[in-house]
């Protein structure tokens, strides 16, 4: 397991919850404790044309403190993306989020598409020739689900259910059946139990990761990185992510012994 950070992540760049202070810094400093941290390098202009029409990147440009954080996060997405293709999981602590970034517009506190950026970097050098992306946040991450509606290589699914028994059994079936070259996780928190969503746990996060990590070994080539979305409380933020990774680190240890 990698952790995909820039220190520039940490100070505010404009005013929303995403980009508040001390948002990240509970979370940057459990995972420090923990796993490998990897200094991300900004992504490229062309990287985020495959996604975004030049007008909505100038639309960017025009907040300027804002335009060299958001292709950090990008760029930290790109990286995660790359650390999965050598069958090593990944998770990209980065702001702004970015599921709801469409190509030609953005709400939600995200300016650009960081998991459609990574994704179509990795098509764009056939590194990869489909992939599955699944949304766990609290909110339906429709700039991904419109940038990839017409792109049947790319399949989009954001987990719903008002429980935490519903939900788990809506991603185990969505799953069934599926196969895929690579996992990309918009990894959203904010659905957590002392967070806006008041639904899942830390124990559920760490299903949800079991769950995916197991799926991954099994039917991705061991392909699976993970781009952080919401998440507003920065010990819940903390932990959710914690107890995620916790459960993608077991199921490498319960595929390793054969369970």
């Amino acid at each position: 397991m990698k952790i995909v950070f820039h220190p520039d992540f940490l100070p505010s760049y404009i005013y929303d919850p995403a980009a508040s202070a001390g948002r990240l810094d509970y979370a940057l400093r459990e995972l420090q404790q923990r796993y490998p941290v990897i200094i991300p390098e900004p992504c490229l202009e062309e990287d985020v044309l495959r996604v975004h029409s030049l007008n909505h990147i100038n639309y960017v440009k025009s907040y300027h403190e804002l335009y060299p954080i958001a292709l950090l996060a990008a760029g930290s997405s790109i990286q995660a993306a790359q650390i999965a293709l050598q069958g090593e999981f990944s998770f990209a602590l980065c702001r702004p989020p970015g599921h709801h970034a469409s190509p030609t517009s953005c709400w939600g506190f995200c300016y650009f598409n960081n998991i459609a950026i990574a994704v179509q970097s990795l098509i764009h050098n056939k590194f990869i020739e489909n992939a599955l992306i699944i949304d766990f946040d609290l909110h339906f991450g429709d700039g991904t689900s419109n940038f990839y509606s017409l792109i049947p290589q790319v399949d989009y699914y954001f987990i719903r259910g008002t429980s935490p028994p519903a939900f788990i059994k809506n991603l185990t079936t969505f799953l069934e059946g599926k196969k895929t070259d690579i996992i990309a996780v918009s990894a959203g928190f904010d659905r957590h139990h002392n967070d806006w969503g008041r639904c899942l746990k830390n124990e559920d996060y760490y299903h949800i990761g079991e769950l995916l990590g197991a799926f991954a070994q099994k039917h991705a080539r061991g392909r699976l990185f993970s781009i952080l979305e919401g998440g507003y409380n920065p010990q819940a933020l903390g932990e959710g992510i914690i107890s995620f990774l916790g459960g993608l680190e077991s199921s490498i240890k319960l595929e390793q012994t054969g369970k």
